[in-house]
């Protein structure tokens, strides 16, 4: 009984260190974040929506590339079917996310239901780079909860902004989320062969034709990788 106790204890006092690491270690994917959401705002507002339409879009539809190509076709003079139709498919990827993060986010019917809205490419990348299931769910919901808050701030502070930013182009915001990105999957690259290969067959046609289609198009055709995708020898099924 004693060492149980031992071994239990100093467990739980760890916890509150451990949420701090992933808290400074989500922090860089909220920075990013913040910054994209101020352009999409900004972005939004000088194309000429109301200021409510991408504050309300944050807060509902929450999805990065699908948001900003609806707000483009939008600008472009297409109407409200057509702008949701275009989310819709570029937010079909989510579908192999949930899979992936199904047990993390809880069985509770609750639990589940938040946790589908903060489902992204960077809440998914962050929890599974945890080495077990505990930091797995607890990263989940530390970088989905904060990344939340922070993007719908960020959207909020650069439609006040509005036209006042200029052209968001010229700062080199759409090279945030990729760079941090890579740095989260860069572990899970290394430790497994599966998931390299299942990459380089996801990569290879996403970035042939990046100058070619719009923007979030390639992510779904990355999806191409998963079909490399074997169970090995002796490993359970699910």
């Amino acid at each position: 009984m004693r060492s149980a106790q031992r071994t239990t204890r100093p467990r739980d006092e760890r916890r509150p260190s451990d949420d701090m690491s992933l808290v400074r270690d989500s922090s860089l994917v909220w920075v990013a974040s913040g910054i994209v959401g101020v352009s999409f705002g900004a972005v939004s507002v000088a194309g000429g929506l109301p200021m409510w339409v991408p504050v309300l879009m944050s807060l509902v539809v929450y999805a990065g590339s699908a948001q900003f190509s609806a707000v483009g076709v939008l600008l472009a003079g297409g109407g409200p079917v057509a702008a949701a139709a275009t989310g819709l498919l570029l937010n079909t990827r989510t579908a192999a996310f949930s899979l992936a993060v199904a047990e993390i986010i809880g069985t509770r019917r609750a639990a589940r239901l938040l946790g589908a809205h903060l489902v992204t490419d960077e809440t998914v990348a962050f929890a599974l780079a945890q080495s077990d299931p505990l930091r797995r769910r607890r990263a989940f919901w530390i970088s989905g909860v904060g990344l939340f808050a922070v993007w719908n701030l960020g959207v909020a502070a650069g439609a006040l902004a509005g036209s006042a930013l200029g052209n968001t182009a010229r700062y080199g915001l759409d090279a945030a989320f990729p760079a941090v990105l890579i740095a989260l999957v860069l572990p899970s690259l290394r430790a497994d062969a599966t998931v390299r290969r299942c990459a380089l067959l996801g990569a290879a046609p996403a970035l042939a034709v990046t100058p070619a289609v719009p923007a979030g198009v390639p992510v779904l055709l990355a999806l191409a990788g998963l079909f490399l995708h074997r169970r090995q020898p002796g490993e359970a099924a699910a």
